[in-house]
Protein backbone atom coordinates (compact mmCIF):
# COMPACT_ATOMS: atom_id res chain seq x y z
CA UNK A 1 0.00 0.00 0.00
CA UNK A 2 1.23 3.54 -1.04
CA UNK A 3 2.35 6.12 1.85
CA UNK A 4 0.45 8.68 0.15
CA UNK A 5 -2.10 10.57 2.47
CA UNK A 6 -4.55 10.12 -0.86
CA UNK A 7 -4.11 6.84 -1.38
CA UNK A 8 -4.77 5.96 2.60
CA UNK A 9 -7.93 7.47 2.23
CA UNK A 10 -8.92 5.83 -1.00
CA UNK A 11 -7.71 2.37 0.14
CA UNK A 12 -9.78 3.07 3.31
CA UNK A 13 -12.91 4.44 1.48
CA UNK A 14 -12.66 1.10 -0.43
CA UNK A 15 -12.40 -0.99 2.32
CA UNK A 16 -15.18 0.59 4.08
CA UNK A 17 -17.82 0.59 0.92
CA UNK A 18 -17.05 -3.38 0.66
CA UNK A 19 -18.13 -3.76 4.30
CA UNK A 20 -21.58 -2.38 3.39
CA UNK A 21 -20.95 1.80 4.12
CA UNK A 22 -22.72 4.05 1.93
CA UNK A 23 -20.96 6.69 0.47
CA UNK A 24 -23.08 9.60 -1.17
CA UNK A 25 -18.72 10.72 -2.43
CA UNK A 26 -18.21 8.53 -4.98
CA UNK A 27 -15.32 7.08 -4.68
CA UNK A 28 -13.70 8.12 -7.52
CA UNK A 29 -14.20 11.59 -6.42
CA UNK A 30 -11.32 10.91 -3.91
CA UNK A 31 -9.63 9.22 -6.78
CA UNK A 32 -9.53 12.78 -9.18
CA UNK A 33 -9.15 14.78 -5.88
CA UNK A 34 -5.93 12.92 -5.11
CA UNK A 35 -4.72 14.00 -8.62
CA UNK A 36 -5.32 17.51 -8.31
CA UNK A 37 -2.57 19.85 -6.46
CA UNK A 38 -5.25 22.39 -5.60
CA UNK A 39 -7.16 19.78 -3.36
CA UNK A 40 -3.89 18.08 -1.59
CA UNK A 41 -3.87 20.09 1.76
CA UNK A 42 -7.19 19.39 2.45
CA UNK A 43 -6.61 15.79 2.09
CA UNK A 44 -3.79 16.26 3.97
CA UNK A 45 -5.35 17.53 6.74
CA UNK A 46 -7.69 14.62 7.15
CA UNK A 47 -4.91 11.53 6.44
CA UNK A 48 -2.87 13.57 8.75
CA UNK A 49 0.13 12.22 7.16
CA UNK A 50 3.74 13.68 5.37
CA UNK A 51 2.76 14.84 0.98
CA UNK A 52 5.10 14.61 -0.98
CA UNK A 53 5.31 16.81 -3.87
CA UNK A 54 3.87 16.18 -7.28
CA UNK A 55 6.09 16.87 -10.36
CA UNK A 56 5.21 19.50 -12.33
CA UNK A 57 3.19 19.60 -15.41
CA UNK A 58 3.67 20.39 -18.38
CA UNK A 59 2.31 24.02 -19.73
CA UNK A 60 -1.29 23.89 -20.89
CA UNK A 61 -1.72 26.03 -24.54
CA UNK A 62 -5.34 24.37 -25.64
CA UNK A 63 -7.66 27.33 -24.99
CA UNK A 64 -10.53 24.38 -24.15
CA UNK A 65 -8.54 22.86 -21.70
CA UNK A 66 -7.04 26.14 -19.70
CA UNK A 67 -10.63 27.08 -19.63
CA UNK A 68 -11.70 23.78 -18.18
CA UNK A 69 -8.87 24.25 -15.47
CA UNK A 70 -10.16 27.61 -14.67
CA UNK A 71 -13.43 26.13 -14.59
CA UNK A 72 -12.35 23.93 -11.76
CA UNK A 73 -9.93 26.48 -9.98
CA UNK A 74 -13.06 28.27 -9.61
CA UNK A 75 -15.10 25.23 -8.16
CA UNK A 76 -12.13 24.36 -5.90
CA UNK A 77 -14.17 25.86 -2.75
CA UNK A 78 -17.22 23.88 -2.99
CA UNK A 79 -14.67 20.90 -4.10
CA UNK A 80 -13.09 20.95 -1.13
CA UNK A 81 -16.14 21.59 0.98
CA UNK A 82 -17.91 18.54 -0.54
CA UNK A 83 -14.98 16.25 0.20
CA UNK A 84 -14.75 17.61 3.84
CA UNK A 85 -18.45 16.93 4.04
CA UNK A 86 -18.72 13.82 2.59
CA UNK A 87 -16.37 11.47 4.81
CA UNK A 88 -17.21 13.26 8.26
CA UNK A 89 -21.25 14.38 8.61
CA UNK A 90 -22.30 12.29 5.52
CA UNK A 91 -20.48 8.92 6.03
CA UNK A 92 -23.46 6.90 6.93
CA UNK A 93 -22.89 3.11 7.23
CA UNK A 94 -26.61 1.66 5.55
CA UNK A 95 -26.82 -2.49 6.13
CA UNK A 96 -29.94 -2.29 4.31
CA UNK A 97 -30.45 -4.46 1.45
CA UNK A 98 -31.72 -1.46 -0.77
CA UNK A 99 -28.54 0.15 0.41
CA UNK A 100 -25.94 -3.14 -0.85
CA UNK A 101 -28.03 -3.10 -4.29
CA UNK A 102 -27.42 0.12 -5.04
CA UNK A 103 -23.77 -0.08 -4.18
CA UNK A 104 -23.45 -2.99 -6.27
CA UNK A 105 -24.89 -1.03 -8.95
CA UNK A 106 -23.02 2.11 -8.70
CA UNK A 107 -19.76 0.08 -9.36
CA UNK A 108 -20.64 -0.99 -12.72
CA UNK A 109 -22.55 2.90 -13.78
CA UNK A 110 -19.03 4.35 -12.27
CA UNK A 111 -16.61 2.66 -14.80
CA UNK A 112 -19.71 2.70 -18.26
CA UNK A 113 -18.27 3.38 -21.39
CA UNK A 114 -21.10 2.48 -23.62
CA UNK A 115 -20.81 6.18 -25.05
CA UNK A 116 -17.86 6.56 -26.07
CA UNK A 117 -17.77 10.61 -26.96
CA UNK A 118 -19.37 10.55 -23.24
CA UNK A 119 -16.20 8.81 -21.48
CA UNK A 120 -14.05 11.43 -23.05
CA UNK A 121 -15.40 14.53 -22.44
CA UNK A 122 -16.64 13.67 -18.99
CA UNK A 123 -15.21 14.72 -15.48
CA UNK A 124 -17.29 11.94 -13.24
CA UNK A 125 -20.34 9.74 -13.65
CA UNK A 126 -23.46 10.86 -11.64
CA UNK A 127 -24.83 7.91 -10.38
CA UNK A 128 -27.78 9.41 -7.92
CA UNK A 129 -27.92 10.28 -4.46
CA UNK A 130 -30.01 10.17 -1.57
CA UNK A 131 -32.50 7.71 0.47
CA UNK A 132 -32.57 4.01 -0.48
CA UNK A 133 -35.15 4.11 1.41
CA UNK A 134 -37.06 6.76 -0.01
CA UNK A 135 -40.74 7.07 -0.57
CA UNK A 136 -40.23 9.96 -3.13
CA UNK A 137 -37.72 10.11 -5.85
CA UNK A 138 -36.80 13.07 -8.09
CA UNK A 139 -35.71 12.03 -11.60
CA UNK A 140 -33.97 15.07 -14.51
CA UNK A 141 -32.41 15.25 -17.54
CA UNK A 142 -28.69 14.97 -17.39
CA UNK A 143 -25.77 16.59 -15.31
CA UNK A 144 -24.61 20.17 -15.54
CA UNK A 145 -20.82 21.82 -15.25
CA UNK A 146 -21.66 21.91 -11.99
CA UNK A 147 -22.42 17.95 -11.34
CA UNK A 148 -20.07 16.94 -13.67
CA UNK A 149 -17.21 18.24 -11.42
CA UNK A 150 -18.79 17.49 -8.33
CA UNK A 151 -20.01 14.64 -8.72
CA UNK A 152 -24.20 14.64 -7.50
CA UNK A 153 -27.20 15.84 -9.36
CA UNK A 154 -28.57 19.09 -8.95
CA UNK A 155 -25.69 21.02 -6.34
CA UNK A 156 -25.90 23.98 -9.29
CA UNK A 157 -28.19 27.11 -9.24
CA UNK A 158 -31.47 24.81 -10.29
CA UNK A 159 -30.10 22.16 -7.96
CA UNK A 160 -30.34 24.97 -4.89
CA UNK A 161 -34.06 26.00 -5.90
CA UNK A 162 -34.87 22.31 -5.66
CA UNK A 163 -33.18 21.39 -2.21
CA UNK A 164 -35.59 24.64 -1.15
CA UNK A 165 -38.47 22.73 -2.95
CA UNK A 166 -37.69 19.74 -0.60
CA UNK A 167 -37.81 21.14 2.20
CA UNK A 168 -40.50 23.18 1.72
CA UNK A 169 -42.39 19.91 1.24
CA UNK A 170 -40.85 19.15 5.00
CA UNK A 171 -38.12 16.64 3.56
CA UNK A 172 -34.44 17.34 3.61
CA UNK A 173 -32.49 16.30 0.81
CA UNK A 174 -31.04 13.10 1.87
CA UNK A 175 -35.04 12.10 3.15
CA UNK A 176 -35.30 11.31 -0.89
CA UNK A 177 -33.57 10.11 -3.78
CA UNK A 178 -32.14 12.30 -6.79
CA UNK A 179 -31.01 10.81 -10.13
CA UNK A 180 -31.10 11.53 -13.76
CA UNK A 181 -32.10 9.65 -16.85
CA UNK A 182 -28.38 10.44 -18.17
CA UNK A 183 -25.55 9.43 -15.97
CA UNK A 184 -22.70 12.13 -17.92
CA UNK A 185 -22.93 15.31 -18.63
CA UNK A 186 -23.77 15.59 -22.28
CA UNK A 187 -20.73 16.92 -24.30
CA UNK A 188 -20.48 20.15 -26.31
CA UNK A 189 -18.67 21.77 -29.36
CA UNK A 190 -15.88 23.10 -28.43
CA UNK A 191 -16.30 26.48 -27.77
CA UNK A 192 -19.75 26.25 -26.94
CA UNK A 193 -21.26 27.14 -23.64
CA UNK A 194 -24.20 25.94 -21.34
CA UNK A 195 -25.40 22.15 -22.02
CA UNK A 196 -26.67 20.09 -24.10
CA UNK A 197 -30.13 18.49 -23.61
CA UNK A 198 -29.32 14.52 -24.23
CA UNK A 199 -30.49 12.73 -27.20
CA UNK A 200 -33.20 9.96 -27.50
CA UNK A 201 -30.24 7.34 -28.25
CA UNK A 202 -27.96 8.59 -25.07
CA UNK A 203 -30.86 8.56 -22.89
CA UNK A 204 -32.27 4.97 -24.23
CA UNK A 205 -28.46 3.67 -23.45
CA UNK A 206 -28.51 4.56 -20.25
CA UNK A 207 -31.82 4.44 -19.25
CA UNK A 208 -31.55 0.54 -17.84
CA UNK A 209 -29.02 2.10 -15.12
CA UNK A 210 -32.27 4.77 -13.94
CA UNK A 211 -34.85 1.31 -14.20
CA UNK A 212 -32.39 -0.35 -12.01
CA UNK A 213 -32.31 2.63 -9.07
CA UNK A 214 -36.27 3.06 -9.66
CA UNK A 215 -36.67 -0.58 -9.19
CA UNK A 216 -34.51 -1.03 -5.88
CA UNK A 217 -35.68 1.90 -4.10
CA UNK A 218 -39.12 1.04 -5.12
CA UNK A 219 -40.60 4.65 -4.77
CA UNK A 220 -44.39 5.61 -3.88
CA UNK A 221 -43.61 8.67 -6.42
CA UNK A 222 -41.40 9.85 -8.95
CA UNK A 223 -41.18 13.77 -10.14
CA UNK A 224 -40.13 13.99 -13.59
CA UNK A 225 -38.02 17.22 -13.80
CA UNK A 226 -38.75 18.89 -17.39
CA UNK A 227 -40.03 17.53 -20.63
CA UNK A 228 -36.68 15.94 -21.30
CA UNK A 229 -37.15 13.62 -18.11
CA UNK A 230 -40.65 12.80 -19.03
CA UNK A 231 -39.53 12.20 -22.36
CA UNK A 232 -36.66 9.94 -21.31
CA UNK A 233 -38.72 7.80 -18.89
CA UNK A 234 -41.97 7.85 -20.89
CA UNK A 235 -40.27 6.68 -24.24
CA UNK A 236 -42.05 9.91 -25.64
CA UNK A 237 -40.66 11.77 -28.99
CA UNK A 238 -41.43 15.42 -27.49
CA UNK A 239 -43.57 16.09 -24.11
CA UNK A 240 -45.11 19.44 -23.82
CA UNK A 241 -44.66 19.73 -20.81
CA UNK A 242 -46.78 23.16 -19.95
CA UNK A 243 -49.62 21.02 -20.47
CA UNK A 244 -48.25 17.66 -19.27
CA UNK A 245 -47.11 19.15 -16.32
CA UNK A 246 -49.84 18.99 -12.77
CA UNK A 247 -51.11 15.42 -14.78
CA UNK A 248 -50.43 12.32 -13.18
CA UNK A 249 -48.84 9.29 -15.72
CA UNK A 250 -47.27 6.20 -14.55
CA UNK A 251 -43.75 4.76 -15.04
CA UNK A 252 -43.24 0.91 -14.12
CA UNK A 253 -46.79 1.32 -11.92
CA UNK A 254 -45.83 3.89 -9.91
CA UNK A 255 -47.16 7.25 -9.98
CA UNK A 256 -45.32 10.01 -12.00
CA UNK A 257 -45.81 13.78 -12.01
CA UNK A 258 -44.67 15.76 -14.78
CA UNK A 259 -43.42 19.31 -13.47
CA UNK A 260 -40.77 22.00 -14.52
CA UNK A 261 -37.11 21.78 -14.13
CA UNK A 262 -36.03 24.06 -11.22
CA UNK A 263 -33.94 26.18 -14.50
CA UNK A 264 -36.99 26.88 -15.82
CA UNK A 265 -38.07 28.63 -12.52
CA UNK A 266 -34.48 30.71 -12.83
CA UNK A 267 -35.24 32.48 -16.40
CA UNK A 268 -36.20 35.89 -16.08
CA UNK A 269 -39.25 35.38 -17.99
CA UNK A 270 -41.57 37.69 -16.20
CA UNK A 271 -43.81 34.87 -15.10
CA UNK A 272 -41.00 32.97 -12.16
CA UNK A 273 -43.75 33.65 -9.52
CA UNK A 274 -46.60 32.21 -11.22
CA UNK A 275 -44.44 29.29 -12.86
CA UNK A 276 -42.94 28.88 -9.15
CA UNK A 277 -46.70 28.53 -8.26
CA UNK A 278 -47.69 25.88 -10.64
CA UNK A 279 -44.47 23.85 -9.90
CA UNK A 280 -45.62 24.18 -5.82
CA UNK A 281 -49.26 23.20 -6.83
CA UNK A 282 -47.61 19.81 -8.42
CA UNK A 283 -45.79 19.33 -4.82
CA UNK A 284 -49.03 19.66 -2.76
CA UNK A 285 -50.39 17.21 -4.94
CA UNK A 286 -47.31 14.93 -4.72
CA UNK A 287 -47.72 15.25 -0.93
CA UNK A 288 -51.70 14.53 -0.87
CA UNK A 289 -51.38 11.35 -2.29
CA UNK A 290 -48.50 10.93 -0.02
CA UNK A 291 -50.62 11.25 2.71
CA UNK A 292 -48.41 13.80 4.49
CA UNK A 293 -49.99 16.44 5.96
CA UNK A 294 -50.59 20.03 4.27
CA UNK A 295 -50.22 23.17 6.35
CA UNK A 296 -51.88 26.82 5.72
CA UNK A 297 -48.45 28.14 4.79
CA UNK A 298 -47.54 25.52 2.22
CA UNK A 299 -50.72 26.41 0.78
CA UNK A 300 -50.11 30.13 0.71
CA UNK A 301 -46.60 29.70 -0.94
CA UNK A 302 -46.60 31.50 -4.71
CA UNK A 303 -49.91 32.82 -3.65
CA UNK A 304 -51.01 36.54 -4.96
CA UNK A 305 -51.23 38.39 -2.02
Amino acid sequence: MSDQPTDIVLNALQQMQANGMRMRATLDVCDRLRNTPSAQPQITRIAAHETTKEQPKPTVSNPDTLQQKTRISELKPRLESSFKKEFTTDLTVTSGEKARRLSALRGPVLVCTQCAHLVKSREQVVFGVGNPEAELMFVGEAPGADEDLVGEPFVGRAGQLLTKIIEAMNFRRQDVYIANILKCRPDTPPGASGNRKPTHEEMNVCKPYLIQQIEIIQPKIIVALGATAVEGLLGMDKAGITKMRGTWKEFHDIPLMPTFHPSFLLRPTGEQNANKRLVWEDMLAVLEKLGHPITPKQQGYFLTK
